[in-house]
């Protein structure tokens, strides 16, 4: 006797766009779930790839042991296939991973067995590296999750220095918040912030599931990690503008390190007995956290590479929340930033 339900309990849901060589690992990692397969299906929602990603699906669909859906829309970005795919969608509770991640093999698990216990409207999970991930993305994934660098805002610190936002490539939602709050609005950059905002502010009952952890396989060149930090200060700024509390104090200070840094280095350039203490300790800080990363990974070269990574993300967010500060305060407007594709 079969009792698996016809209907699934989860819709896991990926926009992508040029990405199967990274799709192939996520469809494998989500074959791998320690969860009844019944209980859910992956839909992927193309955003007007031109790859092989959907001869990819379709070989792979025959292959899995769950419902492994395909759906192609027009380059519309990755909140409008958010939703496209939540309108296919069964399930009733939505849950989001990007195509640049990988789940852990307790990930589904750990939502559903939290959500049939406390009936939350909407979660969100860390990210964290692999073993057979490169150095550059091993450094960037200890920048983007450390507390030094984020003030644990990201879910990584029971004491975070600001507001935890669920964010898109790990993150949850039931049909019922869905209709309630509506989908991904129509920002460029900072989509998941706007939309984790509006759940919040719903008096929705939100949970941060430590356990539940995907592996991010991040930017693979230093020149679009920089650009895609630059466009997340650009898009606080633009969040700020729809609503004040989008804005925290933390979200001020890679700006102000900024401003400070450059002066410390033309305050050396004058004053060298003042301000060249300050810059050493500075280069002596950012030299002893690089080496202590490159110790736990064993690798002189990821520690090489986070010396050059912490400075880019806070210069880089710095500069774009600065630069979007400055339009919006002149020229009364807002600004996206670099604006090549969203996927990049």
């Amino acid at each position: 006797m079969n009792l698996a339900p016809d209907i699934p309990t989860i819709s896991i849901i990926t926009p992508t766009f040029n990405r199967a060589d990274e799709l192939e690992h996520l469809i494998n990692s989500i074959a791998k779930q320690s969860l009844n397969h019944y209980l859910f299906e992956h839909i992927i929602v193309d955003d007007g790839s031109t790859d092989n990603s959907e001869e990819l699906i379709s070989n792979k669909s025959s292959e899995v042991d769950f419902d492994l859906r395909y759906i192609s829309q027009d380059n519309r970005g990755p909140g409008a296939a958010r939703n496209a795919g939540m309108e296919e969608g069964r399930g009733e509770l939505f849950v989001f991973i990007d195509s640049d991640c990988e789940a852990r093999e307790d990930w589904l698990a750990t939502i559903y067995e939290e959500y049939t216990l406390t009936g939350f409207d909407a979660c969100g999970g860390p990210d964290a590296s692999k073993d057979d991930f490169t150095p550059l993305q091993k450094a960037i994934d200890f920048s983007m999750t450390s507390f030094i660098t984020t003030g644990g805002m990201r879910g990584h610190s029971d004491k975070p220095l600001a507001k935890f936002y669920p964010r898109s490539h790990n993150m949850g939602m039931t049909r019922k918040l869905y209709k309630k709050v509506g989908g991904f609005g129509g920002l460029r950059h900072g989509q998941d912030i706007e939309l984790s905002h509006r759940i919040i502010k719903s008096g929705a009952k939100v949970a941060y599931l430590s356990d539940a952890i995907v592996y991010h396989r991040r930017r693979t060149s230093l020149l679009r990690f920089f650009k895609q930090v630059f466009n997340w200060g650009v898009a606080r700024v633009n969040l700020s503008k729809i609503d004040k509390e989008m804005l925290e104090p933390i979200h001020v200070i890679p700006s102000l390190v900024t401003v400070l840094g450059i002066g410390v280095i033309i305050g050396s350039t004058v004053s060298p007995n003042i301000f060249l203490p300050i810059l050493f300790t500075g280069f002596g800080l950012l030299l002893f956290i690089s080496a202590s990363v490159g110790v736990r990974q064993n690798s002189l070269f990821t520690a090489c590479l986070v010396s050059l990574i912490i400075p880019i993300q806070i210069v880089g967010y710095g500069i774009g929340f600065l630069l979007a500060l400055m339009r919006s305060l002149v020229k009364k407007e807002s600004w996206v930033g670099f604006s090549g594709s969203y996927y990049r």
